[in-house]
Protein backbone atom coordinates (compact mmCIF):
# COMPACT_ATOMS: atom_id res chain seq x y z
CA UNK A 1 0.00 0.00 0.00
CA UNK A 2 1.33 3.43 -0.90
CA UNK A 3 1.97 6.01 1.80
CA UNK A 4 -0.51 8.32 0.07
CA UNK A 5 -3.28 5.71 0.15
CA UNK A 6 -2.57 4.74 3.75
CA UNK A 7 -2.63 8.39 4.81
CA UNK A 8 -5.95 8.89 3.03
CA UNK A 9 -7.46 5.79 4.66
CA UNK A 10 -6.39 7.00 8.11
CA UNK A 11 -7.82 10.44 7.40
CA UNK A 12 -11.16 8.94 6.33
CA UNK A 13 -11.24 6.74 9.43
CA UNK A 14 -10.81 9.77 11.68
CA UNK A 15 -13.32 11.82 9.72
CA UNK A 16 -15.91 9.03 9.87
CA UNK A 17 -15.59 8.60 13.62
CA UNK A 18 -15.66 12.35 14.32
CA UNK A 19 -18.56 13.00 11.94
CA UNK A 20 -20.69 10.13 13.23
CA UNK A 21 -20.16 11.19 16.83
CA UNK A 22 -21.82 14.54 16.10
CA UNK A 23 -25.12 13.35 14.59
CA UNK A 24 -27.80 10.72 15.07
CA UNK A 25 -29.27 11.39 11.62
CA UNK A 26 -28.49 8.30 9.56
CA UNK A 27 -28.29 10.13 6.19
CA UNK A 28 -25.60 12.46 7.59
CA UNK A 29 -23.48 9.68 9.07
CA UNK A 30 -20.62 8.05 7.15
CA UNK A 31 -21.15 4.61 8.73
CA UNK A 32 -17.78 3.40 7.45
CA UNK A 33 -16.64 -0.19 7.75
CA UNK A 34 -13.95 -1.00 10.29
CA UNK A 35 -10.31 -1.28 9.23
CA UNK A 36 -10.26 -5.03 9.86
CA UNK A 37 -13.31 -5.37 7.60
CA UNK A 38 -11.42 -3.48 4.89
CA UNK A 39 -8.46 -5.82 5.27
CA UNK A 40 -10.83 -8.80 5.13
CA UNK A 41 -12.48 -7.52 1.93
CA UNK A 42 -9.07 -6.98 0.36
CA UNK A 43 -8.05 -10.56 1.08
CA UNK A 44 -11.38 -11.94 -0.21
CA UNK A 45 -11.07 -10.06 -3.50
CA UNK A 46 -7.52 -11.25 -4.05
CA UNK A 47 -8.17 -14.84 -2.92
CA UNK A 48 -11.21 -15.25 -5.18
CA UNK A 49 -9.60 -13.33 -8.05
CA UNK A 50 -12.73 -11.17 -8.17
CA UNK A 51 -12.13 -8.77 -11.04
CA UNK A 52 -15.78 -7.59 -11.27
CA UNK A 53 -16.89 -6.10 -7.96
CA UNK A 54 -20.14 -4.34 -7.11
CA UNK A 55 -20.42 -2.26 -3.95
CA UNK A 56 -23.84 -1.08 -2.84
CA UNK A 57 -23.47 1.89 -0.50
CA UNK A 58 -20.44 4.06 -1.23
CA UNK A 59 -20.72 6.69 1.51
CA UNK A 60 -17.47 8.69 1.45
CA UNK A 61 -15.60 5.98 -0.44
CA UNK A 62 -13.61 4.44 2.41
CA UNK A 63 -14.68 0.84 1.79
CA UNK A 64 -14.34 1.37 -1.95
CA UNK A 65 -10.64 2.12 -1.49
CA UNK A 66 -10.06 -1.30 0.06
CA UNK A 67 -11.95 -3.03 -2.75
CA UNK A 68 -10.34 -1.00 -5.52
CA UNK A 69 -6.82 -1.42 -4.18
CA UNK A 70 -7.29 -5.20 -4.24
CA UNK A 71 -8.99 -5.09 -7.63
CA UNK A 72 -6.11 -3.09 -9.11
CA UNK A 73 -3.66 -5.74 -7.92
CA UNK A 74 -5.43 -8.45 -9.93
CA UNK A 75 -6.54 -6.47 -12.97
CA UNK A 76 -10.09 -5.80 -11.80
CA UNK A 77 -12.38 -2.88 -11.10
CA UNK A 78 -15.15 -1.78 -8.75
CA UNK A 79 -18.57 -0.38 -9.56
CA UNK A 80 -20.03 1.40 -6.54
CA UNK A 81 -23.55 2.76 -6.15
CA UNK A 82 -24.59 5.74 -4.01
CA UNK A 83 -27.84 7.69 -4.09
CA UNK A 84 -27.04 10.59 -1.72
CA UNK A 85 -25.75 13.71 -3.48
CA UNK A 86 -23.47 14.82 -0.63
CA UNK A 87 -21.88 11.39 -0.29
CA UNK A 88 -21.30 11.18 -4.04
CA UNK A 89 -19.37 14.46 -3.83
CA UNK A 90 -17.30 13.18 -0.90
CA UNK A 91 -16.58 9.88 -2.64
CA UNK A 92 -15.52 11.55 -5.89
CA UNK A 93 -13.07 13.71 -3.94
CA UNK A 94 -11.77 10.61 -2.14
CA UNK A 95 -11.25 8.72 -5.40
CA UNK A 96 -9.51 11.66 -7.05
CA UNK A 97 -6.97 11.79 -4.20
CA UNK A 98 -6.47 8.02 -3.95
CA UNK A 99 -4.82 7.23 -7.27
CA UNK A 100 -7.43 4.48 -7.68
CA UNK A 101 -9.99 6.45 -9.74
CA UNK A 102 -9.22 4.49 -12.96
CA UNK A 103 -10.37 1.32 -11.17
CA UNK A 104 -13.62 2.76 -9.81
CA UNK A 105 -16.93 3.54 -11.50
CA UNK A 106 -19.26 5.53 -9.26
CA UNK A 107 -22.95 5.24 -10.15
CA UNK A 108 -25.14 8.02 -8.71
CA UNK A 109 -28.47 6.19 -8.59
CA UNK A 110 -30.90 4.20 -6.50
CA UNK A 111 -29.39 0.75 -5.97
CA UNK A 112 -32.64 -1.11 -6.58
CA UNK A 113 -33.20 0.68 -9.86
CA UNK A 114 -29.60 0.09 -10.96
CA UNK A 115 -29.75 -3.62 -10.18
CA UNK A 116 -32.92 -4.07 -12.23
CA UNK A 117 -30.94 -2.95 -15.29
CA UNK A 118 -27.95 -5.20 -14.53
CA UNK A 119 -26.83 -8.21 -16.53
CA UNK A 120 -27.19 -11.69 -15.07
CA UNK A 121 -23.94 -13.01 -13.64
CA UNK A 122 -22.20 -9.65 -14.07
CA UNK A 123 -20.27 -9.68 -10.78
CA UNK A 124 -17.80 -11.93 -9.00
CA UNK A 125 -18.26 -10.24 -5.61
CA UNK A 126 -21.04 -8.01 -4.30
CA UNK A 127 -20.41 -6.02 -1.12
CA UNK A 128 -23.66 -4.86 0.44
CA UNK A 129 -23.53 -2.01 2.98
CA UNK A 130 -26.59 0.13 2.43
CA UNK A 131 -30.20 0.45 3.56
CA UNK A 132 -30.82 -2.81 5.43
CA UNK A 133 -34.60 -2.42 5.16
CA UNK A 134 -34.24 -2.91 1.39
CA UNK A 135 -32.09 -6.05 1.43
CA UNK A 136 -34.81 -8.70 1.36
CA UNK A 137 -36.58 -6.91 -1.50
CA UNK A 138 -33.30 -6.73 -3.41
CA UNK A 139 -32.55 -10.44 -3.00
CA UNK A 140 -33.80 -11.52 -6.48
CA UNK A 141 -31.58 -8.90 -8.13
CA UNK A 142 -28.57 -9.61 -5.92
CA UNK A 143 -28.93 -13.32 -6.62
CA UNK A 144 -29.16 -12.74 -10.36
CA UNK A 145 -26.23 -10.33 -10.59
CA UNK A 146 -23.82 -12.79 -8.96
CA UNK A 147 -22.07 -15.15 -11.33
CA UNK A 148 -22.07 -18.88 -10.55
CA UNK A 149 -19.46 -19.29 -7.82
CA UNK A 150 -19.78 -15.59 -6.93
CA UNK A 151 -19.67 -14.22 -3.40
CA UNK A 152 -22.06 -11.93 -1.55
CA UNK A 153 -20.63 -10.11 1.49
CA UNK A 154 -22.99 -8.15 3.75
CA UNK A 155 -21.74 -5.80 6.48
CA UNK A 156 -23.33 -5.30 9.93
CA UNK A 157 -24.46 -8.91 10.20
CA UNK A 158 -23.75 -9.03 13.94
CA UNK A 159 -24.28 -5.40 14.94
CA UNK A 160 -27.71 -5.28 13.24
CA UNK A 161 -28.67 -8.96 13.16
CA UNK A 162 -32.36 -8.18 13.64
CA UNK A 163 -32.41 -5.94 10.56
CA UNK A 164 -30.54 -8.59 8.57
CA UNK A 165 -32.77 -11.50 9.59
CA UNK A 166 -35.10 -11.45 6.58
CA UNK A 167 -32.23 -11.43 4.07
CA UNK A 168 -30.34 -14.13 5.96
CA UNK A 169 -33.49 -16.29 5.98
CA UNK A 170 -33.94 -15.87 2.21
CA UNK A 171 -30.32 -16.75 1.49
CA UNK A 172 -30.33 -19.74 3.84
CA UNK A 173 -33.52 -21.05 2.22
CA UNK A 174 -31.90 -20.91 -1.24
CA UNK A 175 -30.32 -24.26 -2.13
CA UNK A 176 -27.94 -22.51 -4.55
CA UNK A 177 -26.15 -20.70 -1.72
CA UNK A 178 -23.85 -21.70 1.13
CA UNK A 179 -23.41 -19.08 3.84
CA UNK A 180 -21.62 -18.28 7.08
CA UNK A 181 -21.16 -15.46 9.55
CA UNK A 182 -17.63 -14.16 10.06
CA UNK A 183 -16.79 -12.26 13.25
CA UNK A 184 -14.84 -9.43 11.65
CA UNK A 185 -15.69 -5.81 12.36
CA UNK A 186 -19.44 -5.50 12.82
CA UNK A 187 -19.99 -9.01 11.47
CA UNK A 188 -19.82 -10.10 7.83
CA UNK A 189 -22.43 -12.41 6.33
CA UNK A 190 -20.92 -14.37 3.44
CA UNK A 191 -22.91 -16.34 0.89
CA UNK A 192 -21.33 -18.14 -2.07
CA UNK A 193 -23.41 -19.10 -5.08
CA UNK A 194 -23.16 -22.64 -6.38
CA UNK A 195 -20.82 -22.89 -9.39
CA UNK A 196 -23.45 -24.84 -11.37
Amino acid sequence: MSDLLETLKRELERFGVENDATTDERPRRMLNITRDTGEFLSVLVRATFATRILEIGTSNGYSTLWLAEAARAIGGAVTTIESADDKVRLALATFARSGLAPFITLIHDDAGRYMLRGDAGAYDVIFLDSERSEYAGWWPQLRGLLRPGGLLVVDNASSHADQMASLVALVNADAAFTSCLVSVGKGEFLAVKSPT
